[in-house]
């Protein structure tokens, strides 16, 4: 029998995950997840859905002044999201 060097089973889902091109929408998943803990609960009480596709943040508030306020703080939304996941993957929020 064949010995093989052993790897953890983290390291083994990445792989597989990046050649199944996965990881994309994972972390796009991950990104939508961490809304909550980014905004803080005051703020994602007036979230009514968010999603993530190619990289674009869909959220619909349903306050109005609070999506003017976060339409312009939308760069620093963004920055705050990435840097919870450990790299880019926002780029860009669409506010409703």
């Amino acid at each position: 029998m064949k010995k093989t060097q052993a790897k953890q089973i983290g390291d083994i889902v990445q792989e597989y995950l990046k050649k199944e091109n996965l990881d994309s929408a994972l972390d796009e998943h991950r990104a939508s997840a961490l809304w909550p803990q980014v905004v803080g609960q005051g703020i994602n009480r007036y979230t009514v859905t968010r999603w993530v596709k190619d990289g674009v943040m869909h959220v619909q508030i349903s306050s109005a002044p609070l999506r003017n306020e976060l339409m312009l703080n939308r760069s620093r939304v963004i920055a705050l999201i990435n840097e919870a996941l450990g790299r880019e993957v926002i780029h860009e929020i669409v506010f409703y």
